[in-house]
């Protein structure tokens, strides 16, 4: 094959701007009509969810290459600068439709189902609005703490992410001017008014500064009018039910308008100009110099902190927001008009999660999903003999996370066990397994830990971990300097009549009992004689930097995770270019490195059939002549969120595949203490395949990417409807019925529709 170059910018997507794409996979789901309502709100919450992380780590890192006059291009030859102006309109289109998804669809769809959504104070009937102040007075009011800003008051700290309510204010008399008793009344009960979107928000807004003149704001004196502001308290309810309306069966308000109804009543003595909800988003992108810190848990700690200081990147504003509150706002904040969201509906929209468990609604939902037992684990087993007897292959939330669980539970109280060994990246807030450590310390185990203190925003949540287990006697390791370890690994070493034996378990996941059932993962439980030893040679080396000199049957990153995936890419390419089959299926999360993409255009080019199966991030672009023309892109979207990693390569008709932690990112392969593992008995890599076959069939659920570089749909005229969700659901129940033990067929395609998960 002749020399190519792959360097060519245009053979690439921003790694930023593919984030987005993904982001909009999402909002589709919020806008199918085909999914039950409850879980398009659910759907729409988590896209505002991830956009918030997406402004304070991606957005704010780009933030930060300019302002560190940066400016050398991505690889698909984009600046900082253009990255960011790329990002602010199409964020912008996405909020909008985010937003038009809500108001024109969401809400009026859930006002049919009976339940009634209320957005503006303006819109309560009197009964309501008499509940909604009783609510304020007795429960709201007590919690709140109004902030002013004068020339003795400078303008306050405003946390990170929190809802607040701007508003201008003056003084209703002169200094010294006796007020009566019925305008004191009037100004103590007159709620705030506020301006709506479209025609009535501009007259809202119009309205409010032609008054704000007239009535002399803006002149010192006692006419002079003064900035306040007040945060909407997260320890009270989002959202709050009231009394119905006579066309709905259910209501609820929003907290934020219920204070807004009722801000005058923070100022007595003023009048309550104008009053908008505004939100922030700040720089939450931890710089730490692990070289310098002496104590990385207190560095991480003192980190931590700043947080509620950094930059703010992003402002979200009530679309007609008074234009004198706005220019305050943006003074202070030092934002940019790009930077400033104006947002015609409600602010925040992951109440909307909380919203989405709102009781009395079970046939708006989907079914929830109950995790099945593991064929290969059935009644009162114990683990470490059923592991001896085979290996044992996990597929979550399909398969229960209990014998995960259950794995180190055992082992904390086996008497033969000695030692426990693994690594935590993000665990559950009452975690079992953590409980399991702690108890198995205690019992005079010897218990090792690397709890990775750098996983971002688990750093609070991983530090108490950390803490309690040092407190029952385990030993800590708190991450790597300039790397955080990302693998899944537990060993436990048992001592049995034939000696020393070593029990594994390695994942593509995290060990969170909690999002097991929300992820799709993958993990085999194993006690392969070259895996223990790999996995002794692994803590290791993250304990004491003791780097061993050959591996068995692991590959590590950052040592040569990364050559191993370019060698079995490389080995499919020669096979191609001597006239054999070739193929390489890979699902993963994100893949953005470069040399990982150069590699698969080569293999490409060469003959190669690749099918990739990514949710997220994808810089690599299918259909270009001579380049990546036998390359497939798939990304799937369901009720649970793709987190597996799996490779396959057709080797020469000697199949081989892979599970790993790592995605083809340039941080999981250098920056990251990543693992992945061989599949090798025949059952199983038969069972992984499998699922590569049903998600690449998947018409109902799946996106492909397009030479044009945009996701569409599957085609569904005239095919069998599968979703690969539905069908694993469909499939582990069956699996976990007593045997029949029906064999696994490649390519299986069920002979009916499957229903939709």
């Amino acid at each position: 094959m002749a020399e190519m170059d792959f360097g060519n910018a245009s053979y690439y997507t921003n790694r930023e701007l593919s984030w987005l794409d993904f982001n909009i996979r999402i909002l589709e789901e919020a806008r199918d009509r085909e999914n039950p309502i409850f879980e398009r709100m659910k759907f729409l919450s988590i896209t505002a969810s991830n956009l918030d992380e997406f402004f304070m780590i991606r957005v704010a890192s780009l933030k930060d290459m300019v302002h560190a006059k940066y400016t050398r291009p991505d690889i698909a030859g984009l600046t900082p600068d253009q990255q960011l102006e790329q990002i602010s309109v199409k964020t912008h289109d996405l909020v909008d439709t985010q937003y038009s998804t809500l108001t024109r669809s969401l809400i009026p769809g859930l006002k049919k189902k009976g339940l009634e959504i209320i957005t503006s104070h303006e819109n309560l009937s009197a009964a309501q609005a008499r509940f909604v102040d009783e609510y304020f007075e007795s429960t709201v009011f007590p919690v709140l703490t109004p902030m002013a800003m004068d020339s003795a008051r400078p303008f306050p700290l405003i946390r990170n992410k929190t809802l607040n309510i701007g508003a201008l204010i003056k003084k209703e008399k002169a200094p010294g001017a006796a007020m009566d008793a019925e305008a004191e009344e009037k100004l103590t009960e007159a709620p705030a008014k506020k301006g709506k979107a479209g025609k009535e928000g501009k007259e809202g807004k119009e309205g409010k500064g032609s008054r704000e003149k007239k009535e002399g704001a803006g002149k010192s004196g006692k006419n002079k009018t003064e900035f306040a502001t007040v945060q909407v308290p997260s320890v009270l309810p989002r959202y709050i039910e009231i009394p119905a309306s006579k066309d709905s069966k259910r209501c609820v308000v929003l907290l934020e308008q219920i204070i807004e109804r009722n801000i005058h009543k923070l100022f007595m003595g003023y009048q309550v100009v104008c009053a908008y909800p505004y939100r922030i988003m700040r720089n939450a992108d931890l710089t730490i110099d692990e070289d310098e810190a002496e104590d990385l848990l207190a560095e991480i700690q003192k980190q931590l902190k700043k947080r509620q200081w950094g930059e703010v990147i992003r402002l979200e504003i009530e679309d007609g927001m008074d234009e004198k509150l706005l220019k305050i706002l943006r003074k202070e904040f030092g934002v940019r008009d790009e930077a400033i969201y104006r947002i015609g509906g409600p602010l925040d929209l992951t109440f909307l999660m909380k919203m989405y468990g709102l009781e009395g609604f079970d046939d708006l939902r989907e079914t929830p999903w109950t995790p099945q037992p593991v064929p290969a684990l059935r009644g009162d087993y114990n683990i470490f003999e059923e592991i001896s007897k085979k290996d044992i292959l996990l597929h979550h939330p399909y398969m229960t996370f209990d014998p995960v669980v259950n794995f180190v539970k055992q082992a904390a109280v086996d008497p033969q066990v000695l030692a426990i060994k693994q690594t935590l990246y993000r665990v559950s807030g009452h975690s079992p397994i953590v409980a399991a450590l702690a108890r198995a310390a205690e019992n005079g185990k010897q218990v090792t830990v690397l709890v990775e203190l750098k996983a971002r925003f688990d750093e609070e949540n991983n530090i108490l971990w950390a803490k309690m287990l040092e407190k029952a006697g385990c030993h800590v390791i708190y991450g790597l300097v300039g790397l955080k370890t990302h693998s899944k690994i537990t060993l436990v070493v048992r001592r049995e009549e034939d000696g020393i034996k070593r029990y594994v378990h390695l994942g593509t996941g995290n060990y969170n009992d909690s999002t097991a059932k929300l992820y799709t993962d993958c993990g085999l439980l194993t006690c392969s004689e070259l895996i223990g030893e790999d996995a002794t040679a692994a803590f290791n080396m993250l304990s004491g930097y003791s780097e061993p000199k050959k591996w068995n049957k692991l590959s590590l990153a950052p040592i040569w995770l990364r050559s191993r995936f370019l060698y079995l890419i490389d080995r499919e390419t020669e096979h191609a270019l001597k006239g054999s089959p070739a193929h390489i299926i890979a699902k993963m999360n994100s893949l953005c490195d470069k040399e990982i993409i150069e590699a698969l255009y080569a293999a490409s080019a060469a003959g190669v059939k690749i099918e990739l199966i990514v949710r997220g991030i994808c810089c690599l672009k299918v259909g270009i002549p001579g380049v990546s023309e036998n390359i497939t892109v798939r990304s799937l979207v369901g009720s649970f969120l793709e987190h597996a990693r799996i490779f396959y390569f057709f080797n020469d008709g000697q199949e081989e595949v892979y599970m790993a932690s790592a995605d083809w990112m340039p941080r999981n392969l250098d920056k990251r203490v990543e693992i992945m593992f061989p599949v090798e008995d025949e059952d199983l890599k038969k069972e992984v395949m499998h699922i590569l076959e049903i998600q690449l069939a998947d018409n109902m659920k799946a996106r492909e990417l397009t030479p044009e570089n945009v996701y569409e749909r599957i085609d569904r005229r005239g095919k069998v409807l599968l979703g690969a969700q539905s069908y694993f659901c469909e499939e582990a129940v069956k699996r976990a019925k007593p045997p029949k033990k029906a064999a696994v067929s490649r390519r299986f395609i069920p002979a009916e529709p499957a229903e939709e998960e």
